[in-house]
């Protein structure tokens, strides 16, 4: 089949399911949008790719939806976004997450900003570069392991609690954390516990806003998508536990 076969849609990519948090804000603005999610954990989490394979990675990734139908990509990933810049024109629109972080705290706020994300996304230092300002001190926390708990459904338990007591010490007056990986909103009841002074920051808030605005998003009837590399009933599951919706069934996917 031919891409001009294929139904027209939004691409979604991410390593897991972190991304189905743009997907659900997206939805509730945006019911007429297609989507082809493209789930990769047949592959080597993102975050421990060296810069050049991670780079090669969502290049294939993203001719890969481009050759399944997808008019624009959004990467939902922190630690794919780091690579964006290096990758070569696409054919295609797109968007990362991080890109749009600077937007996301108002001018007027002054203090502690904490940025929570992965190993990559931190030492990238985009978010600290973005973020730094007049009156501001920017604290970066590499936040491993909790992504990995949102995935394998085990955010409820002791060892999440006791990672989540160690990221954020000394964080408890923090005025604002900003959640540099798509996977921590959906572990904000508890973030926000531990830190309930700060406003919370999902920079998916402003990549919806983003992509909302795009000439070229499609609209149609047509079924979403839901695909992985890896295992499609762990990635329904997972997303169920995570997000509190069913996207129905998941599909193999893959990798041109």
């Amino acid at each position: 089949m031919s891409r001009g076969d294929r139904t027209p849609g939004l691409g979604v990519l991410d390593w897991g399911i972190g991304g189905m948090g743009f997907v659900r804000l997206f939805r509730q603005q945006a019911p007429g949008v297609p989507i082809l999610y493209v789930s990769d954990t047949g592959a080597t989490p993102y975050g421990q790719m060296t810069r050049g394979a991670l780079a090669a990675r969502v290049a294939r990734a993203i001719d890969g939806m481009y050759a399944e139908g997808a008019v624009g990509v959004v990467v939902a990933c922190n630690a794919a976004s780091t690579v964006i810049h290096a990758l070569a024109p696409q054919r295609i629109p797109v968007l990362g997450i991080i890109e749009y972080a600077k937007g996301l705290v108002p001018s007027s706020l002054r203090g502690v900003i904490a940025v929570l994300g992965g190993t990559r996304t931190i030492r990238s230092g985009l978010y600290r570069r973005a973020l730094a300002g007049p009156g501001r001190r920017v604290v970066s926390r590499i936040a491993q392991p909790l992504s990995a708990h949102v995935e394998a459904g085990t955010a409820d338990s002791s060892e999440c609690a006791a990672a989540l007591d160690r990221i954020l010490g000394g964080l408890r007056r923090a005025d604002a954390m900003v959640l540099a990986c798509t996977h921590y909103p959906a572990i904000a009841p508890a973030i926000r516990a531990r830190a309930p002074a700060a406003v919370l920051l999902d920079p998916a808030d402003a990549l919806v806003s983003r992509v909302l605005r795009a000439t070229w998003l499609p609209r149609s009837r047509a079924p979403d998508r839901w695909t992985t590399t890896g295992d499609p009933r762990a990635m329904r599951e997972a997303t169920r536990r995570a997000w509190g919706f069913d996207p129905g069934p998941c599909a193999r996917w893959t990798m041109p």
